[in-house]
């Protein structure tokens, strides 16, 4: 069936204003509007008498005043708006706070955008000036990632602006069943039931500015705690719809949400951590690993795959595997904290001996052999970030970290804004030719290092079709090795070292040992020595990854090459 394309005639669109104690500036707002010859409902929500003098003076011609008798909040007043609008023929409402803060040259935009999409919500996506408080700004994040975890999607960009238009009919619909937060507590109440019931939400860009000499009305003790409860109805209201909201996302993956977003929450989590430490930051980080979990189902079924497969290695091979709560959302839990403790790092807010340390053995190994650059074979077990920026911090050693281009463009955005050393030493590679031998042998020559990791193969074939991977047993089960990184490390004829930072203990634990001296692959027997060489890295990965299974970080499912299915045994 063909969709209805939206009828111009339909869309019928009036201002409404909620309004308590901001007289002075209604005209203001008023004479900004006034270009656009819309009709304009202002709700006095019980304002004081020098108020409702100023708003009676303008209530002439398109401006309808409606008075409540008492003050009842924000959110009772914008309902009570929008019912009259709909009382007299109208479909949308747009509603535009009296403060003044509102952009209003934007409403053409915002109306565009609702008349093009009648059935959705459109709200702006405030872009903020240095005028906003940073208590307003910060308490903005808190509310984003509740408002992720309430919705079990990314697709609401901001639920607290205030300027927005509202298709009537479905809002009224929901006002009618469902009684919304009457105060500071309904812009997001109503933006989250909305979307529950089937009507999404788009977004506007739009700057929003707080007028110095402004009149707030938000209660910090008050309406904090309305918000409170306000988010925790929304969240067990969310638990009966998971199934529901998971089949809206169907097709998405969390990896793919706009690197912006994602380094907008990595800076807010980051301050947390400055600012109050590790332990409310692993509060905070609760709910947040929790929309992960929930979200991302093939990576929560590879979790616990990997838990499964480790318990019986370590049953096979009586080995004790840590005390703790080994399961997927811990997993999760630690994969959150890992990639703060990268930043962490680079910043230098970790430092040596009390937030990381030396395994046994591992400082001779790093400080034996001949002086020059070296090879590091490393993995997705552990944080190797940590390393490289310790190393540079403690000692002035450059390690060069090489990425494919696939996994490096958000690594280094993030990284770029945040902690700008840590990208300077990456280097991107679509596959590992020639031209990158050549490079490396020059950073080596230079005295510095490369780390490379020898544990995922490519997402896309290389030349000729053939995917070049070296298959060794892993945890008992045969596991795709890439061939890449050991035939560079035998082209570099250069010292070849292992390297793993574990969390062990509540401290990052450096190990390091030397793998090959250098990684020799006669013509002869090539293919045999890789083979060798593979099996012994990964059996080393293996005793590393008993010392630390929830820093494993390969979430999908190891053993399965990538362009194949993914299986998962159910436990």
């Amino acid at each position: 069936m063909l969709k209805k394309e939206p009828d111009p005639q339909d869309f019928k669109p009036c201002v409404v204003i909620p309004c308590y104690n901001h007289g002075a500036m209604m005209a203001s707002v008023l004479a900004r509007l006034a270009p656009f010859g819309l009709p304009v409902f202002i709700i006095d929500d019980g304002s004081d008498k020098t108020t409702r003098v100023q708003l009676e003076a303008l209530a002439d011609g398109p401006v309808t005043l409606i008075r409540l008798d008492e003050n009842k909040g924000k959110g009772a007043a914008v309902i009570r708006g929008l019912q009259m609008a709909a009382a007299a023929g109208f479909s949308h409402a747009l509603q535009v706070d009296a403060d003044g803060q509102h952009q209003i040259e934007d409403c053409p935009r915002m109306l565009a955008e609702a008349q093009q999409y009648p059935d959705t919500l459109i709200s702006g996506h405030p872009i903020y000036d240095d005028s906003i408080p940073k208590s307003r700004l910060y308490g903005r994040y808190i509310t984003h990632f509740w408002v992720w975890i309430e919705t079990l999607s990314f697709s609401i960009k901001d639920s607290m602006c205030g300027f927005r238009v509202y298709p009537l009919a479905a809002t009224l619909a929901l006002a009618d069943e469902h009684r919304v937060g009457q105060r500071m507590d309904f812009d997001t109440e109503v933006m989250v039931r909305l979307y529950w019931r089937g009507t999404p939400s788009r977004f506007v860009q739009t700057r929003v500015t707080y007028p110095l000499d402004g009149l707030s009305h938000f209660d910090a003790l008050h309406d904090n705690l309305r918000i409170s409860w306000m988010h925790t109805r929304l969240f067990f209201g969310m638990l009966p719809r998971v199934p529901s909201l998971l089949k809206k996302q169907r097709g998405q993956h969390w990896a793919g949400v706009q690197e912006r977003k994602g380094l907008m929450g990595m800076k807010f989590m980051l301050k947390v951590w400055q600012l109050s430490g590790r332990v409310p930051f692993t509060l905070l980080l609760w709910p947040v690993t929790g929309f992960y979990w929930l979200s991302g189902g093939e990576q929560r079924e590879a979790s616990r795959q990997w838990l499964k497969i480790l318990r019986e290695r370590a049953r096979q091979q009586r080995v004790m595997l840590p005390v703790g709560p080994l399961n997927s959302f811990h997993h999760f839990l630690r994969f959150g904290q890992s990639m703060l403790d990268k930043i962490a790092s680079w910043r230098g807010d970790l430092s040596w001996g009390k937030d990381i340390d030396f395994a046994p053995g591992a400082e001779q190994a790093i400080d034996a052999g001949k002086p020059g650059g070296r090879l590091i074979l490393a993995s997705h077990l552990g944080d190797i970030e940590a390393c490289r920026a310790l190393a540079q911090q403690v000692s002035g050693l450059v390690i060069n970290a090489l990425v494919f281009t696939d996994n490096a463009q958000r690594f280094r955005q993030i990284m770029d804004e945040i902690a700008p050393e840590a990208s300077k030493h990456v280097i991107p590679v679509t596959d590992i030719g020639p031209d990158t031998a050549i490079l490396l042998q020059q950073k080596l020559d230079a005295g510095e290092w490369i780390a490379i990791v020898g544990d995922r193969t490519a997402v896309n074939r290389q030349r000729g079709g053939v995917r070049r991977v070296v298959w060794s047993e892993f945890l008992g089960k045969p596991a795709p090795f890439p061939q890449g990184p050991f035939v560079l490390a035998a082209a570099l004829r250069c010292p070849v070292l292992l390297m793993f930072a574990l969390r062990e203990k509540g401290k990052l634990r450096l190990h390091c040992e030397p793998f090959a001296d250098p990684l020799l692959l006669p013509r002869a027997s090539r293919q045999e020595a890789l083979q060798q060489a593979v099996d012994r890295y990964a059996l080393r990965l293996e005793h590393h990854a008993m010392l630390a299974p929830l820093d494993w970080f390969n979430f999908f499912d190891f053993w399965q090459l990538p362009d194949q299915p993914q299986r998962y045994d159910k436990e």
